[in-house]
């Protein structure tokens, strides 16, 4: 007999349903009948209220369902969590709606744990892969990350209105393949030191494969679904990325394991100048300083930089919002990021001095990029 703990087994997991597509909102109020739901909660802020109008109570009401909403104003807090799951329960909620970007997802998901209901996620944003997972993503009242918590499941449905996504500023698309691109060099990291998923399990390898597809759909697709969403067109292109980076990303992520660029943001999230950078933003800086401590050779550095770069995506801390960052700081982002719950999950141990000097080394790259290819890099 064999080793029967969780640490031992191969574990994925899934949302109930996945459903992409323009006008998938429309379908929401059949799929909370469906769920055998009488009593939804509609989790958003005020932005996407006013930006989808009548759309979701129209999808609700023709099925019979009521409408109510719980007004999400920004942050996800321990405290936002708590009051917005006082007022679903006096409503006596049974499902809970996602509705908008991360914060207002990982928010809904706090709520719907609370309750134990039921949980529909329905992003307006493609910014990050929260979408299709059990995590919630916790940060204090000065946007810095406290703490993450889970859902006993992942949620029952994912309801990806590509029209809707397309009209958000072209900001988010991009922060949201920032997130994605990470994933593939994750995965792998995850694997070869036989890290633990999010379910505490080995990473199957079908995680990696998701992993691997998500990275080449973003290297075919992603120039060409960009420039289609800066014109708020909904193209193949996009469809294709938008799957990509919530569903492969989520799923790859999350089975998958992560690592380095991921274990970051417990130290960049803490630098005050930065808190206005998206998280994929930040993750796609992340993962050049990846493959730095990687020693990764010069070809597959500027192979890697020249993809994020054409992309749009943060290659220095300038673009991220700090010219550079200071030696206190430096040494705040070494200690925190090395705190992080993943980052066991790479092949070497690593020193706080180690993430201190990739982090260097990978603005030194960003900054060089325009040096001609035959040029040595800056150490």
């Amino acid at each position: 007999m064999g080793d029967s703990t969780i640490e031992s087994m191969r574990v994925i997991g899934f949302p109930g349903r996945y459903v992409q597509g323009s006008g998938a909102l429309g379908l929401l109020g059949n799929l909370v009948v469906e769920m055998g739901c009488r009593r939804p909660v509609v989790v958003s802020d005020d932005i996407v209220e006013m930006a989808l109008g009548s759309l979701i109570p129209d999808a609700l009401r023709r099925t019979g369902l009521p409408v109510e909403r719980l007004r999400f104003g920004g942050e996800c807090t321990y405290a936002v969590i708590a009051e917005l799951s006082r007022q679903a329960a006096a409503s006596g909620a049974d499902v809970v709606v996602a509705l908008g970007g991360g914060k207002t997802i990982d928010t809904a998901k706090g709520v719907a744990r609370t309750l134990r209901a039921r949980l529909v996620v329905a992003p307006t944003v493609a910014s990050n892969d929260s979408p299709t997972s059990r995590l919630i993503v916790v940060y204090d009242e000065s946007h810095r990350l406290v703490g993450v918590e889970y859902l006993t499941r992942n949620p029952d449905v994912v309801l990806v209105d590509t029209a809707v996504i397309v009209k958000a500023p072209v900001r988010f698309f991009r922060a949201g393949i920032g997130d994605a691109v990470s994933k593939r060099f994750e995965a792998a990291q995850c694997g070869a030191a036989r890290g633990r998923n999010f379910f505490g399990g080995l990473p199957p390898q079908t995680a990696r494969t998701m992993a691997d597809r998500c990275y080449a759909v973003i290297r075919e697709c992603g120039a060409a679904s960009l420039a289609a969403v800066a014109r708020h067109e909904c193209t193949e292109d996009v469809e294709n990325v938008i799957e990509a980076t919530v569903l492969l990303s989520g799923l790859s992520f999350e089975s998958g394991g992560l690592s380095i660029a991921h274990a970051l943001l417990r130290g960049l999230t803490a630098i005050p100048s930065l808190s206005g950078a998206l998280h994929g933003e930040m993750v796609a800086f992340g993962t050049l300083v990846q493959l730095v401590l990687e020693e990764r050779s010069v070809a597959e550095l500027r192979e890697h930089l020249d993809l994020l770069a054409n992309l749009g995506l943060p290659i220095t801390l300038r673009d991220l919002g700090q010219e550079a960052l200071a030696a206190q700081e430096l040494a705040l982002v070494g200690d925190l990021t090395l705190k992080a719950p993943y980052i066991g999950n790479f092949q070497r141990r690593m020193s706080a001095g180690d993430v201190e000097r990739a982090i260097i080394q990978a603005d030194s790259l960003g900054r060089s990029r325009s040096r001609p290819v035959d040029d040595p890099l800056s150490p």
